[in-house]
C-alpha cells in the first residue's frame, strides 16, 4: 500500500491498513532519515553519544503500546537510541520529552481525535514540533523506496541491555516546565474544585496528578484504560462531552475541562453546563495573558479561527497571523517570533515559552489560573468579553456538506471569481484564499468555504453577530458552493491548471 502523511501524520484503520508490518515499514523509513540527517550535521551538534536518538510514545488505543515497541526495536537494529515511554502518555509530554533530553526527533504512536478503529504515526522533530514538511516527504519516499525490503529489527530485551533503548517517564520534566508557565501558587490560594474528562485518551491521569499537585480537588471522568473508547470518538467537542457537562452541573466544580484521545486539543464546560469552545477558549486565554499577566506577542490563528482574536489584538496592538489550517504553520511562526498564543479551531493551542505543539493539559491550566485570578466562571468572563463595545457578539457554527467529487483548486478559482458584494445583509469587506475561500463582511462576520483535500466533502464555517446570520450564512455558503461546482460539472467554468 501507500502510506502518505497528512498534515498531522499518518492515520489508517488498524489491522487493515495500519498493520505491524507497515508500521515497521515506517520506523526503517524514520531511522534511515534520522541517521542521514545526524550524518549530515556538525559533530559537534551531536548530542547522543555518537548516535542519533529519538523519543518514542504511545496513547491508549487498540495495541499502541505494542506499535510503540515495534517502533522502538527497528530503531535501535538501526543504531538509533530510543528514549521509549514506559506508559501511554499525551502527546505533548513527548513532545517536551525531545526537546528536554535533546534528542533528533520523536515517534508518536496515535490518532489523535480520530474514531476507535483508527490509528497512527505523527513524526515530531527536535524542537518538539510536528516534523517539517520536506522531512515527512522524505520518509514516504524512503517507505516507498524500501518496498520489499524487509526492515531491520532488534528485540526489545536485547535493544535494552545494550542500551539502545530506555524506558522513561516523561510527567517529572514536563511538570517541572509548565511550572514556569503557570502560577501553581496563585491556583493553590483558589481552593478550586476541578472535574476532568479525559474521554479515555493519554490525559488520563497526567492532568489531574498536575492540577493536585496545583493544588484542586479533581475528579476524573473516563480515566480508565479502554482502548474502544466506550465507542465514542475521543474529540472534545459538545456531542461527545455529555458525560462532563451532567457532573459539573451538579453545583459542586468551578469548572470543567476536557482533552482529546492524545491530549493536544482541549475543551471546556462551564459550571451552568454551557460548552465553552476553542474559540473563546483563545479569546479568554489572549486576555488572561496580555491584561492579567502583562505578556506581549504576536497572536497567530488559523483561517477558521474566531475574529475576536482580531479585535483583541487590535485591542491591545499586538500583532496578528492568519495562516491555513494545521497546527504546523502555527509552529513555523512559533520558531520564528514571540508567538503569545497560537492554535485552531479545534482546540490545538499553544503558548510563548513553551513548544510550538498544541498541548491540552497546558491550555487548562491556564484556564484554571485565569478562574482562580478573576474568581468569574468562563461564561461569566466570555459574556464579559462580549459585553464590551470593542468586542461585540459573535456566534460560531460549522457544517461538512458531502458533494460530488470536484476540483479542489477550480472550485476556489469559481468561487473567488463570482463572490458576492454583499452576504447576509453586510457588504463584502475582503476576500481570501489562503485555505479555501473566506469572505470577511464589514461587522467582522465570515463565511469560510473549505474542500476538504482527501474526500468530496466541503466544510463550511461561518461566524457572525448573532445565531440568525450564522445560519444564513451557512446557508448561503452551501448554495454558492453547490452552484459553482454545477457550473464546473456544467463545463461553464474554464478549468483551472
Amino acid at each position: 500500500m501507500t502510506i502518505k502523511f497528512g498534515t498531522d501524520g499518518w492515520r489508517a484503520v488498524i489491522s487493515e491498513d495500519f498493520t505491524f508490518e507497515n508500521v515497521r515499514r515506517v520506523a526503517q523509513a524514520v531511522a534511515e532519515q534520522a541517521m542521514a540527517d545526524w550524518v549530515e550535521r556538525a559533530p559537534m551538534e551531536h548530542k547522543s553519544n555518537g548516535k542519533p536518538s529519538m523519543v518514542v510514545g504511545y496513547d491508549t488505543r487498540f495495541l499502541s503500546d505494542r506499535y510503540a515497541v515495534a517502533v522502538a526495536e527497528v530503531l535501535a537494529a538501526n543504531g538509533v537510541m530510543v528514549w521509549l515511554s514506559q506508559a501511554d502518555a499525551p502527546t505533548p509530554l513527548i513532545s517536551y520529552a525531545i526537546v528536554d533530553k535533546q534528542a533528533d526527533g520523536g515517534v508518536m504512536i496515535t490518532a489523535s481525535h480520530n474514531p476507535p478503529r483508527y490509528n497512527g504515526i505523527k513524526l515530531k522533530a527536535a524542537y518538539g514540533g510536528s516534523a517539517p514538511v520536506a522531512n515527512v516527504k522524505q520518509v514516504e519516499q524512503r517507505v516507498q523506496a524500501n518496498n520489499g525490503h524487509t526492515p531491520r529489527r532488534m528485540d526489545l530485551k536485547t535493544a535494552i541491555e545494550q542500551g539502545l533503548v530506555i524506558r522513561f517517564n516523561p510527567l517529572p520534566a514536563y511538570q517541572e516546565h509548565v511550572k514556569t508557565l503557570v502560577d501553581f501558587g496563585l491556583i493553590k490560594s483558589a481552593h478550586l474544585n476541578v472535574v476532568v474528562d479525559a474521554m479515555y485518551g493519554a490525559g488520563r491521569v497526567y492532568l489531574k496528578r498536575i492540577l493536585e499537585d496545583a493544588g484542586c480537588k479533581v475528579t476524573e471522568l473516563r480515566g480508565e484504560m479502554n482502548p474502544g473508547f466506550n465507542g465514542i470518538h475521543p474529540e472534545p467537542i459538545a456531542r461527545h462531552l455529555k458525560p462532563l457537562m451532567l457532573e459539573v452541573t451538579t453545583g459542586r466544580y468551578h469548572i470543567g475541562l476536557a482533552t482529546d484521545g492524545d491530549a493536544d486539543r482541549i475543551g471546556a464546560v462551564d459550571p451552568s453546563g454551557r460548552f465553552i469552545d476553542p474559540h473563546r477558549i483563545m479569546a479568554l486565554l489572549v486576555e488572561h495573558l496580555v491584561h492579567d499577566r502583562g505578556m506581549r506577542g504576536s497572536v497567530v490563528k488559523t483561517v477558521s479561527t474566531t475574529q475576536m482574536l482580531n479585535r483583541l489584538a487590535e485591542r491591545y496592538d499586538l500583532p496578528i497571523h492568519e495562516t491555513p489550517v494545521g497546527f504546523n504553520y502555527i509552529s513555523e511562526l512559533m520558531m520564528s517570533e514571540d508567538v503569545l498564543i497560537g492554535g485552531e479551531e479545534s482546540g490545538g493551542i499553544s503558548m510563548l515559552g513553551h513548544i510550538p505543539e498544541g498541548d491540552g493539559l497546558l491550555m487548562a491550566l491556564l484556564l484554571v489560573e485565569m478562574v482562580a485570578t478573576r474568581g468569574k466562571t468562563l461564561a461569566r468572563m466570555i459574556d464579559d468579553m462580549m459585553a464590551e463595545p470593542d468586542i461585540g457578539q459573535f456566534r460560531y457554527a460549522r457544517h461538512d456538506q458531502a458533494v460530488k467529487p470536484f476540483s479542489k483548486a477550480e472550485l476556489v478559482e469559481g468561487l473567488m471569481q463570482n463572490r458576492p458584494a454583499t452576504l447576509a445583509g453586510q457588504p463584502l469587506d475582503h476576500a481570501s484564499d489562503r485555505d479555501g475561500v473566506k469572505l470577511v463582511l464589514a461587522d467582522d462576520s465570515w463565511l469560510l468555504i473549505r474542500p476538504s483535500g482527501t474526500e468530496p466533502v466541503l466544510r463550511i464555517y461561518a461566524e457572525a453577530r448573532s445565531d440568525e446570520q450564522v445560519e444564513a450564512l451557512l446557508k448561503l455558503g452551501g448554495e454558492l458552493a453547490n452552484r459553482q461546482i454545477d457550473m464546473m460539472q456544467n463545463g461553464q467554468v474554464k478549468t483551472v491548471a
